[in-house]
């Protein structure tokens, strides 16, 4: 089984990399860098500094973009191949990681560049962002094993905007996941384990639910010989197969 894996390594990043829903992805990560640069513009000609909390809406069309990524193409088909059905999925998934790990650090430097004193701590940011991010692939993937699958990030991106608008408008959450009135360390502790609880679900909604095929060579010799063993004969009335039963 593993060399079956491996061998189907380079086969399946081709299939991964074609399937990759390229245009959706850029489309957000670019849609928001652009708001947020012409928003830095704007900032740097009036000499006032950006919040860095301009980085949440700029984000935003980035999970909108990250909700069509999961989509695993032909899965009952790809249930019965020697490769798991969630490698392609968890390929999507790493490819889009490196692209939202540059739009967040391109839109971070667009904020403090127009910041002329000492730039505030942005980890607590860099971990919501990151939870914003693990709720919209939970979500994604959760829908993509729905009978919704076909619709993808159109049903995922609005769970995830309603969850996030949940965090940020509910009181009682919102102390604990927003700082300030959050300290910075509850917060990003707070985010770390929503995010590590995301890809819990990430990883349950990931899984074959049906049973594998696999190749067992004794087992196929066995069956062979019970089925050979029912022969087709030729009725002498009707012309008709009947099945003899040999022992």
């Amino acid at each position: 089984m593993r060399r079956c894996v491996i061998r189907a390594l380079p086969a399946l990043a081709h299939h991964v990399t074609r399937t990759m829903p390229w245009a959706a992805l850029f489309s957000g990560c670019l849609t928001g860098t652009g708001i947020l640069g012409f928003m830095a513009f704007v900032a740097d000609r009036s000499h006032s500094p950006l919040n860095p909390a301009a980085v949440r809406l700029a984000f935003l069309p980035v999970l909108a973009g990250l909700a069509f990524v999961p989509r695993a193409t032909f899965r009952p088909l790809t249930q019965a191949t020697p490769v798991p059905a969630w490698l392609s999925t968890a390929g999507q998934t790493l490819f889009a990681v490196p692209v939202l790990a540059v739009t967040g650090w391109v839109q971070l430097r667009l904020v403090e560049h127009t910041i002329a004193g000492p730039v505030p701590a942005i980890y607590p940011l860099v971990a919501q962002l990151v939870g914003w991010s693990a709720l919209t692939l939970a979500a994604a993937t959760c829908c993509d094993r729905s009978r919704y699958a076909e619709l993808g990030g159109a049903v995922a991106a609005p769970i995830s905007f309603a969850i996030i608008a949940a965090c940020w408008y509910t009181p009682a959450i919102h102390r604990f996941l927003v700082a300030p009135p959050a300290k910075p360390h509850a917060s990003t502790a707070a985010w770390g384990a929503i995010s590590l609880a995301s890809l819990v679900v990430i990883g349950a909604a990931m899984r074959d639910l049906w049973h594998r095929y696999q190749t067992d060579l004794g087992k196929m010799v066995r069956i062979g010989d019970r089925t050979s063993s029912r022969r087709p004969r030729a009725s002498s009335c009707g012309g008709e197969a009947q099945e003899e039963m040999h022992p």
